[in-house]
């Protein structure tokens, strides 16, 4: 079983940079792909970025390259997105997700766990 818990998130202006944290208890979270998701009032769930165990290769959901960045420190059980230049439309409740397997993607069918999300709002 795998816990995990998110910090960072909060109320933001546009265009300041705010950073995401995720923690997770695995004892080999290195064994495990992160994925970010976030859900905006009255939409369904979307994938925000993924990386894989060993941290070599990112994805990112169009919406967001180039202002997003995921990144993890396996030393520290942690997975962190920084987001930069947010807009209002990156307002949602985000969650970090992880799955037992090298890559995982868009589906939030392939995570095995999740967090319990954390509430990011850009004021224009």
């Amino acid at each position: 079983q795998v816990q995990l818990v998110e910090s960072g998130g909060g109320l933001v202006q546009a265009g300041d940079p705010l950073r995401l944290s995720c923690i997770a208890s695995a004892r080999t979270f290195r064994d495990y792909a992160v994925g970010w998701f976030r859900q905006a009032p009255g939409k369904e769930r979307e994938f925000v970025a993924s990386i894989i165990w060993g941290g070599g290769r990112t994805y990112y959901a169009d919406s967001v390259k180039g202002r997003f960045t995921i990144s993890r420190d396996n030393a520290k059980n942690t997975v962190y997105l920084q987001m930069n230049s947010p807009k209002p439309g990156d307002t949602a409740d985000y969650y970090c997700a992880a799955a037992a397997k090298q890559r995982a993607g868009t589906d939030p069918y392939e995570y095995d766990y999740w967090g319990q999300g954390i509430r990011v709002t850009v004021s224009s």
